[in-house]
């Protein structure tokens, strides 16, 4: 008989696919056959002409579970799906039968199976079928992925909390996740002074990595839908800081901090050409990861070439520098197949972090 975990979190970007990466990498040590489902896709991605929903398509990728990518994502909510929902064209039952329908052939080909769900609870509650009415449905027990501080999470979890118990789903751990490693310690200790005290388990899950939140050179240029100039080998390398180059050159320069990615306009052109120079020295490149250029004025022929033949990796954008910036800033990294190093890092922390023994025994 196939065990089951649903894995919920308080809303976006708690890092619950990274925990789902987790436990299919300490799921795997111990079962021979283990699956993964995402019933509510909002996501959509399409993996070898399947439409399916982007972080399936990424545990797929990631765990060779391809030949599953149909029942991976059973329903995808794409353009038009809440309309044609609302509109009676799709019928209500349709989206939770396809979701039971699919995660009963799942467990009938695995002994263990990871359902991840989507954002908060409420997630899907237009088209009939939210996160905890979906943990009920398929009986599976819920660990609920928060992130932040203290207050943060208490008042998070309750919100979520509430609705897992309305719907008769039960959360059996709450997992912290992104926890800040000099207060690891003292933030579990109030929590589970908190919560264990209303019958409620919770455990730490990772710290905060820069190493996982932030992005790669090549995250930035499918974010901007940019071709990534230069230096091709530098593509996975993870940006820790963006920076407006504003001052002047020597100002820019000493302020730059580890694997820096600069932004400066193409009327620039002494700040480009020092940038290119200094990118082939090895003090600087560990500091200057790489350039993005935005603006509509060319740049000048001579600096072009200096740009090209120091193979500076860069980005050339038409959006002005403060669209740029703030499109930059605000982005939040998501997991690629790609990050073979974030993958790594993951597995190999999860070893650690997560006791799969107590997990283990919570599923069911």
């Amino acid at each position: 008989m196939c065990k089951k975990i649903f894995i919920a979190a308080t809303g976006q970007h708690c890092g619950k696919t990274t925990i789902s990466l987790s436990l299919l990498h300490l799921a795997k040590q111990r079962y021979a056959r283990v699956g993964f489902i995402k019933p509510i896709g909002p996501k959509v991605f399409k993996l070898d002409g399947v439409e399916m929903d982007m972080d399936a398509a990424l545990i797929a990728s990631i765990y060779g579970m391809e030949a599953d990518r149909k029942l991976m994502s059973p329903v995808v909510v794409g353009k038009g799906y809440t309309k044609r929902y609302l509109s009676g064209e799709i019928a209500p039952e349709a989206p939770l039968e396809a979701i039971k329908q699919a995660c009963s052939e799942l467990e009938a080909k695995n002994d263990f199976l990871i359902i991840e769900g989507s954002g908060h609870g409420g997630v899907g509650s237009v088209v009939g079928i939210n996160n905890a009415q979906i943990a009920r449905t398929l009986d599976a027990p819920v660990l609920m992925v928060a992130a932040g501080g203290i207050g943060c999470v208490i008042d998070s979890v309750q919100l979520n909390l509430s609705l897992f118990q309305q719907q008769g789903a039960e959360v059996k751990l709450i997992l912290v996740n992104k926890l800040l490693a000099e207060k690891r310690e003292e933030t579990l200790g109030y929590l589970k002074t908190f919560f264990e005290s209303r019958q409620q388990k919770v455990a730490g899950a990772f710290d905060y990595s820069p190493t996982l939140a932030n992005p790669t050179l090549l995250d930035l240029s499918k974010l901007l839908k940019l071709p990534l100039q230069g230096d091709q080998e530098g593509k996975d390398r993870i940006i820790n800081h963006i920076q407006l180059g504003a001052a002047s050159s020597q100002r820019v320069i000493d302020t730059l901090q580890d694997s820096t990615l600069l932004i400066t306009t193409s009327s620039r052109d002494e700040l480009i050409v020092t940038a290119s120079a200094l990118y082939n020295i090895p003090a600087y490149r560990r500091k200057l990861a790489g350039v993005v250029i935005p603006g509509s004025a060319p740049v000048s022929a001579i600096t072009q070439r200096i740009l090209d033949d120091s193979n500076i990796p860069y980005l050339r954008t038409s959006q002005n520098t403060a669209e740029t910036f703030i499109t930059l800033t605000e982005h939040v990294s998501k997991i690629t197949a790609d990050d073979k190093e974030k993958i790594d890092l993951i597995k190999s922390t999860a070893e650690s972090v997560f006791d799969f023994d107590v997990i283990d025994a919570m599923s069911r």
